[in-house]
């Protein structure tokens, strides 16, 4: 296996020789102590029952100063592709690839223009400690993918792995957790304490950890449940009689499901919108 040598300049140095204050704008907020990001990837792959990630693919989005960089290159992947938008990161993964060779790949660009799924072969990963800002946006593009992906391990506002996460009858359930519980098994490996990243944000972080379920959901399938679901929570106090009258035939679709029609949005399974969406 091949490992970082020891004698790399550790996180916070990196982050003081470049000048790395964080930026807003871009959603920044680093993760400097690397017995967390060592964590990050070690529950990742005890919960995968895999030793590391030989012969595999992995791509970051934002690595900043690289921490979860290391650790992802500590086990070993076939190749480990960086995908960063600031300059001044750019040149720290430079740094990096003069140890890791071609095992790392530096992409400087916009995450959100790429299709991961159309680089390299399978199994691929994705691996992020993402930006705050974008977080979601990421997500459901690759959700709606997912079949290409072995698993992504995703930091998130804890607010929003607490909607992704969230069971029906509850306020924090809405699109984004029917979207995600509907493709994938989603574990939460731990939260992160403000205190643990450079800015401190105000809130706490969670780390999660996605494997496909191999639902067999096609796109059309998946566009038709953002459509029930923008539907559905845009207007969650009302009864879906009510927020999905505009669907052709709603009634007695929703009386064929046997799904009362006097529901409110959050009252629906995902696979009760799924079983909905097929029918339209």
């Amino acid at each position: 296996m091949t490992l970082l040598p020891d004698s790399l300049p550790s996180l916070r140095e990196t982050v003081e020789t470049h000048g790395l204050m964080a930026k807003k704008a871009l959603g920044q907020n680093f993760l400097l102590d690397r017995n967390i990001t060592d964590k990050i990837i070690r529950l990742s792959l005890e919960k995968q029952n895999k030793k590391d990630f030989t012969g595999e693919y992995v791509f970051e989005v934002g690595p900043g100063p690289g921490g979860l960089t290391r650790a992802v290159l500590n086990a070993n992947p076939q190749k480990l592709t960086v995908v960063e938008m600031d300059e001044r990161c750019i040149e720290i993964m430079n740094e990096l690839k003069s140890f890791a060779g071609e095992k790392l790949e530096i992409i400087n660009g916009d995450a959100l223009k790429i299709n991961f799924a159309e680089q390299d072969i399978p199994p691929r990963n994705i691996v992020s400690n993402l930006p705050y800002n974008i977080s979601v946006p990421l997500l459901t593009g690759w959700l709606k993918q997912i079949e290409s992906f072995s698993s992504l391990t995703l930091m998130f506002q804890k607010e929003v792995a607490d909607r992704i996460c969230a069971p029906i009858n509850c306020k924090d359930y809405g699109r984004i957790s029917v979207l995600a519980q509907l493709q994938c098994s989603i574990e939460r490996l731990f939260d992160l304490n403000p205190n643990c990243f450079v800015p401190a944000p105000k809130i706490w972080s969670t780390v999660l950890l996605f494997r496909p379920l191999h639902a067999g959901i096609n796109n059309t399938e998946l566009n038709k449940i953002e459509k029930i679901t923008a539907l559905a929570f845009g207007q969650r106090r009302k009864m879906i009689r009510q927020s999905l009258k505009s669907l052709p035939g709603i009634k007695e679709k929703l009386e064929q499901l046997q799904i009362p029609e006097t529901y409110r949005a959050e009252q629906l399974t995902p696979k009760q919108y799924f079983e909905l969406a097929k029918l339209l």
